[in-house]
């Protein structure tokens, strides 16, 4: 019989001594790893971890991740989820001449997460494991493994508004000042990352790693007083587990109820698996 592992990360703040004095302030992040531990508890889910604002740290996550790899054969399934702000470094690993390729990152509550260290660790997953990722984060489009332009004026104009403190009181964005301060501060600790993952193998996962999003990488993700507009969406659409398609009407059905300046994606990497993709959500 298959097994089944969680992990949950939900921050409604970060370090402000990490992160230039901003604390990163969210209502709904929380409630969204309460609420999405809560599916896996009544799917099946046994082995389950939240990671909460404080607890939410890269070594935290990490150890989560790494104990899943250990744990889980072929056949097994863990789900992933996050909720809190997302943010972007540069992609060192880029073309050079292409100098605004960004590298997407998960905000995390001591610093940046970047999408090759979150790939490096799906990669430590055996052949054959099914990986579900919900990110609800701002441009968190392929947030598992990224390689897109994001326009930042153009974001902004996706989101509706021009006024940059309304942005980051609604959506779960790193504002994007003090992402640029915070990389031109830690540069070289964020390029010396990518420079050590690029020297792998860039290997195709052996495991299935299958990511709904809560946007496109060039939109932003809304938070809510409950849950995040993702989040909220994908609950429902579940409605306490009547839903009954597979996870691509999953997320067709997310999709058609969120407004066109929120777009959730659907995204694979790693072996391909219709079977995993046919199952019905949080099938273990």
């Amino acid at each position: 019989m298959a097994h089944g592992m969680s992990l949950h990360i939900g921050l409604n703040r970060v370090d402000p001594d990490r992160y230039d004095g901003w604390d990163g302030k969210l209502i709904a992040c929380e409630n969204d790893a309460h609420d999405m531990e809560r599916v896996a508890t009544e799917t099946g889910f046994t082995d389950r971890t939240v990671l909460l604002t404080e607890d939410a740290t890269v070594d935290n996550v990490t150890a989560g991740l790494r104990k899943a790899a250990r744990v889980l054969a072929p056949g097994d399934i863990l789900l992933l989820t996050y909720s809190g702000h997302g943010g972007q470094v540069p992609d060192t690993n880029g073309p050079e001449d292409e100098v605004d390729r960004l590298d997407e990152t998960l905000v995390l509550y001591d610093r940046e997460y970047v999408d090759d260290e979150l790939y490096k660790e799906l990669d430590g997953f055996a052949e054959g494991v099914r990986v579900l990722a919900l990110l609800d984060c701002c441009h968190s489009g392929s947030g598992i493994r990224v390689r897109e332009i994001l326009n930042a004026e153009a974001m902004e104009e996706q989101f509706q508004t021009t006024d940059p403190n309304e942005v980051e009181r609604t959506s779960r964005l790193m504002p994007l000042d003090r992402q640029a301060r915070i990389y031109e501060r830690d540069k070289d600790f964020y390029d010396s990352i990518q420079r050590e993952l690029n020297a792998r193998d860039n290997r195709e996962l052996g495991a299935t790693a299958l990511l709904i999003s809560a946007c496109q990488d060039n939109q932003l993700a809304a938070d809510g007083l409950r849950n995040g507009l993702f989040t909220g969406t994908l609950l429902e659409v579940w409605n306490g587990g009547k839903f009954t398609g597979g996870y691509k009407a999953f997320h067709r059905e997310i999709l058609k109820k969120m407004p066109p300046s929120q777009s959730p994606n659907h995204f694979v990497t790693g072996r391909r698996s219709n079977r995993f993709l046919r199952q019905r959500p949080f099938t273990i």
